[in-house]
């Protein structure tokens, strides 16, 4: 699966209807983007099971706000509408691949109850 925008009005629905969604924040004028969306294009390829966005910081600021993005590129993970990963800087093929990995073989069942767990003793 090609990549695709990512945007502040199909993002809920990128993400609810996607088991793994993997988020590329860029620029046009990032050097380091430049030189890591063809890496995210290809490994997009490996992958077809996997939604890969692209959110252009310069156009979508409001959604580069909230995730609070302050260095580009930046790689955030979804799984099951859970974020997951969040990392700024160009990754190399293999180093992308590997997190993918990662993020498959994830226990969600575990997350879940991690996430409930935190959510809990941030309310006391």
């Amino acid at each position: 699966m090609a990549t695709k925008a990512l945007t502040a009005e199909n993002f809920n629905e990128t993400i609810e209807s996607n088991d793994i969604v993997i988020i590329d924040f860029w620029a046009e004028w990032c050097g380091p983007c430049k030189q890591f969306g063809p890496i995210f294009e290809k490994v997009s390829e490996e992958y077809p099971d996997i939604a890969f966005v692209k959110v252009n910081t310069e156009e979508q600021r409001d959604l580069a706000g909230h995730f609070q993005i302050q260095s580009i590129p930046t790689v955030i993970i979804f799984r099951e509408g859970i974020g997951i990963f969040q990392q700024p800087g160009m990754l190399p093929e293999d180093g992308l691949k590997d997190i993918i990995e990662q993020v498959k073989a994830l226990d969600m069942d575990k997350v879940r109850e991690e996430v409930e767990k935190e959510q809990s003793q941030n309310q006391q």
